[in-house]
């Protein structure tokens, strides 16, 4: 389930990545690709739409990689983390 999640994910940012960098786990928003608030903001937007879920300011400011999102989602859909 978590490998589905993490290629869906990967699928929104695609549009996103205008650095084109390589997508992990590990691969931090802010530094790795670079995005300002306002990128987060239509991104995070993206995934609430793609999942039907709500990801609260709080979840936000504690998100810093692609990994954690990954795991954000799955909880918030109810799937438990692997």
């Amino acid at each position: 389930m978590r490998d589905e999640t993490f290629a869906r994910v990967a699928e929104l940012i695609e549009p996103f990545n205008k650095k084109q960098a390589t997508l992990a786990d590990d691969t931090r928003f802010a530094t790795d690709l670079e995005w300002d608030s306002l990128t987060v903001m239509d991104f995070v937007a993206a995934v609430e739409d793609e999942f039907d879920i709500i990801i609260t300011m709080n979840m936000q400011a504690e998100i810093e990689t692609v990994g954690q999102l990954v795991d954000a989602v799955d909880t918030l859909r109810g799937d438990e983390p692997a």
